[in-house]
């Protein structure tokens, strides 16, 4: 028999209601860990990056933050940002200067080129579509994560003058759109796979599984048509998946229309940031919808699991934020821990179906985070093996 698998994760709870979500993934972890055996996680807690330590020690995080996260297996972050009693945009960002954010940083510094965002509704959560084919959502938006419109390259010239010049250059590489394209067929080829056994097969156009491209090529020509190129390219190694292309204003509109025509969605950089969070919408909101950000390539730099929510911080401290999202990130970990540990599958399959057993049970109801924790821990030593 193999030794059991020890996971050493990185938890920041960072800003306004992070810490407070993050404890009931811990206490989740916690539980889990204690109905299976198997399942080992060790972690440890940074007060950075955030406002508190900027305040105290006039950095974001210390100069070394990402050589002591590179050891790691995984990173759970909470949430960043939180304006203080300054107007300074950057405080927001918890930039110490012109350089990207920590946040950014940590996904640049350890390459974590796929953004990966679930959209499939709970039952429970809240319904902003009338239609009732919404129940029938089950959508993968990859936004790629490490280049394009948020590389931060451009300037500005004579600043604050009737004559400022102000540029913002987008950068897209052939190595970078070929391997986000291919990640999505292949999530589209594995999620086709899943389906197959749970007996929910998908049909489009003949084909069990679908790979949507996104960009603006019609006013974005040179980018647009390289990722449409690639895309055509990429498509011939894999003639079981469909494929599909909008453009991102189109695919606004089609997000909120008909949802349930899309399966893996892959997008640049800054239409992917904004599709997602739009998709968050269709998943019940920002309060349930879990986020990855992954090295596929590369399982020796740390991904880190976040919450598409932001710091919330008008209601930080209060006891009254949902913790569901920050849970199922936490089952996102568990789920990439599973690839390599069977009993970190069991845990991720295990904290979700406890979240949405709480969704279902407590639809519309205002109930305080811990009450959910409460809940959630329950749920998960209920479904003890």
């Amino acid at each position: 028999m193999s030794a059991k698998k020890t996971w050493h994760v990185a938890v920041l709870p960072g800003d306004g209601i992070g810490p407070e979500v993050i404890a009931q993934a811990t206490r989740a972890l916690d539980a889990l860990a204690e109905v299976d055996s198997e399942l080992a996680i060790e972690y440890d807690t940074f007060d950075w990056p955030s406002h508190a330590w900027h305040e105290a020690h006039g950095e974001s995080a210390p100069a070394d933050y990402l050589e002591r996260l590179a050891g790691y297996d995984a990173i759970l972050l909470g949430a960043l940002g939180d304006p203080g009693p300054t107007t300074d945009p950057n405080r927001y960002l918890l930039s110490d200067s012109d350089s990207l954010a920590p946040l950014l940083e940590i996904r640049k510094g350890f390459d974590q080129w796929v953004c990966e965002r679930p959209v499939r509704r709970l039952e429970g959560a809240p319904q902003y579509l009338a239609d009732p084919r919404a129940a029938d959502i089950d959508m993968l938006v990859i936004r790629e994560n490490s280049e394009g419109e948020y590389v931060n390259q451009g300037g500005r010239l004579a600043a604050g003058t009737p004559n400022e010049v102000v540029t913002q250059t987008a950068v897209f590489t052939h190595r970078a759109t070929d391997r986000i394209i291919r990640h999505a067929f292949e999530q589209a080829r594995m999620r086709a796979t899943s389906r197959e056994a749970e007996g929910r097969v998908r049909d489009f156009g003949g084909k069990t599984a679908q790979v949507c491209l996104i960009t603006k090529r019609n006013a974005q020509k040179f980018w647009g048509d390289m990722y449409t190129e690639m895309f055509a390219a990429i498509a011939e190694d894999y003639p079981d998946v469909a494929t599909h292309h909008e453009l991102v204003d189109a695919a606004c509109m089609k997000f909120v229309s008909h949802p349930w025509m899309f399966d893996v969605v892959v997008a640049s950089n800054l239409h992917g940031d904004i599709l997602t969070d739009l998709a968050a919408v269709l998943n019940g909101g920002m309060g349930v919808s879990p986020s990855a950000n992954l090295n596929p390539s590369d399982r020796s730099r740390p991904p880190m699991f976040e919450p598409t929510h932001g710091s919330a911080p008008d209601i930080a401290g209060q006891n009254k934020a949902g913790p569901a999202a920050m849970l199922l990130t936490a089952a996102m970990m568990l789920d990439w821990m599973g690839e390599e540990d069977p009993a970190a599958a069991r845990a991720g399959a295990r904290l979700r179906d406890a979240v949405a057993a709480d969704l279902a049970a407590h639809a519309g109801d205002m109930r305080a985070t811990d009450a959910i924790g409460d809940a959630v821990v329950a749920g998960v030593r209920a479904g003890r093996d």
